[in-house]
C-alpha cells in the first residue's frame, strides 16, 4: 500500500511557516502560543495539488536564542526532517540572511538533496531583487512566494511535486489478505501491553517507562478463523538526534503506521483523566477519516461504580465529538479482560467501512432524504442534490453532484452522515461526503 509524500516547512521564527502551512491544507489551524519562539501544537495536515495528495508537516522557528523551548521546538524540526521526503526551507525575503538562517541552513545541507529553498514576503516586483541574497546559502534557485496573498504557491507546488518520489511505500509492507490494524495512543497509555495480551505472548517489549517502544512492529496472527496484521506504533522513534523528553510529537511515527491501516485502535488510559494529547492524537487517525475503536485501557485501575463505563463515554465523547461514532471497548491487560469485545468491534468497524451501496439504492436514499428533511437556506441559496455516487471504502466515500457546493450547512452534512449509517448499515463507520457542482455538459470532478 503506497504512503502520501510528505512535506516538512523548516525555517527560522516569523517567516511565514504558519501562514504557508494553512495555506497548503486550506484550513485555518489553531496556533498554541503566537509568541515568537513557540511552536504550534498542530503539527500536519494534508495538501492536494494537479490531483495528487500529500501530508505537510509543520514546525516551529528556530532560533540561536535561549528562548523557552528552543531545544524542543529544534528537536521537533529535526524530526519533520527525518520523515519528510522534500523539505521547504522557508526564509523571510525583507529580513534577509540571520544568525538564525545561517542556523537552519547548517542543519539542513546534511539532507540538501531533500531541501527546496522558498523565500517568503516578497509581494511586489520592487522585491524580486532580494531573492538573489539567498544563493549563496547552497540550496538552489529560491522560489519567491508570498504566502498571504498566495503569489507564488503553484510554482512553489509544482517544484515540490516534482521532488516527490515517485511511488513511495513502507518497508516490510504486505498484501496478505489479513485485516491491517494499528494501535495509537499517547506515550505509557498501554499500547505494548495491549498487543500482548492480543497476541498471547510477549512479542514486544513492555515497560511502565514512558517511550520504551522505539520502533513499530508489525506482527501477522490469526485469531478465530481470521487474518489480522497488528502494528505497535512507537511512544517516539528515536531517529538521529532526537530529543527524548518531547511525547507529543509522537504523532509524526504514528502516521505511518495510520496510513497503513484499515482500522485504528486509539487508547486512551482510563485511570487517567483525558488531556488534550489524547485527543491530539486520536485526532490524527479522525482526521484521516479512518475507522477507528476507541479502546479504554487499565480499566481495573479505574472504580467500578454501576455506571460507570457510559459516564465515561459521555466525557470521552464530549471531549473528542469528533469519535462520536466509533464504539468504545473496556480493557485490562492485566487482567486479561476486553478481549472479545475489542475483536467483535474491530471486526464490526472493518465491516462496516467496506460496504459498498449500489448507485441507484444510494440515490433513492438520497431523494428520500431531502424530501424527509429540506436542505436549510444557507448562504443565499438552498442546497439541491442532483446525483450521488460512491467512490471508495475505509472510509466509505460519496460524492454528492450539487448546484452549489456554498449552500451546503454543516448540520445538513450530519444529517446525510447519520442517514447513510442507518440506512447503509455503517453505525461505527466514518462517512465521507464530498459535494461537487454539476456543470454543462458532464460532471466536473
Amino acid at each position: 500500500m503506497p504512503r502520501l509524500p510528505r512535506l516538512a516547512i523548516v525555517g527560522e521564527p516569523s517567516t511565514g511557516k504558519s501562514t504557508l502551512f494553512n495555506r497548503l491544507v486550506k484550513e485555518r489551524k489553531a496556533i498554541v502560543g503566537e509568541t515568537r519562539g513557540i511552536t504550534r501544537d498542530r503539527l500536519y495536515g494534508q495538501g492536494e495539488w494537479l490531483g495528487r495528495t500529500f501530508t505537510v508537516i509543520d514546525t516551529g522557528g528556530i532560533t540561536v536564542d535561549h528562548a523557552p523551548f528552543t531545544e524542543q521546538i529544534r528537536a521537533q524540526a529535526e524530526i519533520a526532517v527525518e520523515e519528510a521526503d522534500v523539505i521547504l526551507f522557508l526564509v523571510d525575503g525583507r529580513k534577509g540572511i540571520t544568525a538564525d538562517t545561517e542556523l537552519v541552513a547548517s542543519i539542513l545541507r546534511k539532507v540538501k538533496r531533500r531541501v527546496i529553498l522558498g523565500v517568503n514576503k516578497i509581494d511586489d516586483q520592487t522585491m524580486i531583487g532580494a531573492g538573489y541574497e539567498f544563493y549563496s546559502l547552497g540550496f538552489g534557485d529560491p522560489i519567491l512566494l508570498a504566502a498571504d496573498k498566495a503569489i507564488g504557491i503553484g510554482d512553489l507546488l509544482d517544484a515540490i511535486l516534482a521532488r516527490f518520489p515517485s511511488e513511495l511505500t513502507e518497508p516490510g509492507e504486505h498484501d496478505d489478505g489479513a485485516i491491517p490494524f494499528c494501535v495509537i495512543g499517547r506515550p505509557n497509555v498501554g499500547k505494548s501491553s495491549l498487543v500482548n495480551m492480543i497476541l498471547g505472548s510477549d512479542r514486544v517489549v513492555v515497560s511502565p517507562v514512558a517511550g520504551t517502544t522505539r520502533d513499530a512492529v508489525d506482527t501477522h496472527f490469526v485469531r478465530d478463523g481470521v487474518e489480522y496484521r497488528a502494528v505497535d506504533t512507537a511512544g517516539l522513534n528515536k531517529r538521529g538526534k532526537i530529543y527524548e523528553a518531547i511525547d507529543k510529537y509522537a504523532a509524526l511515527r504514528a502516521m505511518d503506521a495510520i496510513e497503513k491501516s484499515k482500522v485504528v485502535l486509539a487508547l486512551v488510559d482510563a485511570s487517567q483523566p483525558l488531556t488534550a494529547q489524547d485527543a491530539h492524537i486520536v485526532g490524527i487517525a479522525a482526521e484521516q477519516d479512518k475507522p477507528l475503536v476507541v479502546v479504554a485501557s487499565k480499566w481495573d485501575l479505574h472504580s467500578h461504580g454501576i455506571n460507570d463505563q457510559e459516564e465515561f463515554k459521555r466525557e470521552l465523547y464530549a471531549t473528542m465529538p469528533f469519535v462520536g461514532h466509533a464504539p468504545v471497548v473496556f480493557t485490562s491487560s492485566v487482567e486479561h479482560r476486553g478481549l472479545n469485545r475489542l475483536f467483535e468491534a474491530l471486526n464490526a468497524v472493518y465491516q462496516q467501512s467496506g460496504i459498498r451501496v449500489p448507485t441507484a439504492l444510494l440515490n433513492s436514499v438520497v431523494a428520500d432524504a431531502q424530501v424527509a428533511n429540506e436542505t436549510p437556506l444557507y448562504h443565499g441559496g438552498r442546497l439541491k442534490i442532483n446525483y450521488a455516487t460512491q467512490v471508495g471504502v475505509y472510509p466509505p466515500t460519496f460524492i454528492l453532484f450539487v448546484n452549489n457546493p456554498d449552500f451546503l450547512h454543516f448540520s445538513y452534512l450530519r444529517y446525510l452522515e447519520r442517514t447513510f449509517r442507518t440506512q447503509f448499515n455503517m453505525q461505527s463507520a466514518p462517512i465521507k461526503i464530498i459535494c461537487r457542482t454539476k456543470q454543462t455538459g458532464g460532471f466536473k470532478l
